[in-house]
């Protein structure tokens, strides 16, 4: 079955240091990587990781910067549909910064502020009956709505990875099935219950993530890990979510298992170490 993923691609540089820079000075990295992220393009790693289909929808472009991104997504086992193949400028870019002794991060990125509407022309390159499930991410608005559409017309779920609070949320959360939000997010009032959202998922790092369905409630606790990298921990819970979602209707064992995923990506360094880790885990959900 497949997972589609609609959202942000970045070009990520990523830097190991000993301890982040204070402001004005410079430090000697320990290493350098280049990879593919974003919320959704990390998710769709994590997907192929696990032994899913994992199809990206995205913005891109012909830059040579989008090579590298291309490039590293095909290795993972991605398939990439590009809304702007044609697209000339840069793709969006982060520089990431982790520390060494914890994997504490820093990240600085343009993300999609300066990608421009691409409208809701986009062909799906898989049958439609192989979807088991969809995540966005809400970076590109109108990609967002018309794949969380497209999802509700064919029973679909639909997970939101809600890292911070966009526009377009006004009209996509009645289209989410499962919003998947971080500690830091915040939505006007009213909830997102309210809104129309049947299941609420709250991550907190190592704290027990929160959830609330259909008057029940509860928390999952985190495994404790010794954590060597951060980055993209969040993603790859969301990622293993979204790949969970189509296989288990329970709301604790779903939550269980990403909690799992992601603790295995935060004791491997660098941005794809961790993903051979994770192979065997996705044969356990059902």
């Amino acid at each position: 079955m497949t997972v589609l993923l609609a959202g942000l691609c970045t070009v990520d540089v990523v830097q190991r240091v000993a301890e982040i820079p204070a402001p004005g000075e410079k430090v000697q990295s320990l290493s350098v990587l280049v990879a593919a992220g974003g919320p959704a393009t990390n998710a769709a790693v994590t997907v192929a990781a696990l032994g899913g289909e994992a199809t990206l929808l995205t913005v891109l472009g012909a830059h040579p910067l989008a090579a590298l991104a291309r490039a590293d997504l095909e290795a993972c086992g991605v398939r990439v549909v590009d809304l702007d193949p044609s697209r000339t400028a840069p793709p969006a870019v982060s520089a990431v910064t982790v520390r060494d002794h914890d994997g504490e991060r820093t990240v600085v990125s343009r993300n999609a502020a300066a990608i421009p509407l691409v409208g809701e022309s986009w062909s799906l390159p898989v049958g439609e009956s192989r979807v088991s499930a969809v995540l966005v991410d809400g970076h590109h608005p109108d990609v967002a709505l018309s794949v969380a559409r497209w999802a509700r017309e064919r029973d679909v779920p639909v997970v939101l990875d809600a890292g911070s609070w966009k526009p377009v949320l006004d009209e996509l959360l009645p289209l989410v099935d499962i919003a998947a939000c971080s500690a830091h997010f915040h939505a006007p009032a009213p909830g997102l219950h309210e809104r129309g959202v049947p299941t609420v998922i709250t991550t907190a790092g190592p704290s027990p993530v929160r959830w609330s369905a259909r008057g029940e409630s509860g928390e999952v606790a985190v495994p404790v890990v010794a954590a060597r990298d951060t980055l993209g921990a969040g993603d790859v819970w969301h990622g293993a979510l979204a790949y969970a979602v189509g296989r288990c209707h329970d709301v604790p064992g779903l939550i269980g298992f990403a909690n799992d995923v992601a603790a295995e990506r935060v004791r491997h360094e660098g941005p794809r170490s961790w993903t051979t880790a994770v192979r065997g885990l996705g044969m356990g959900v059902r």
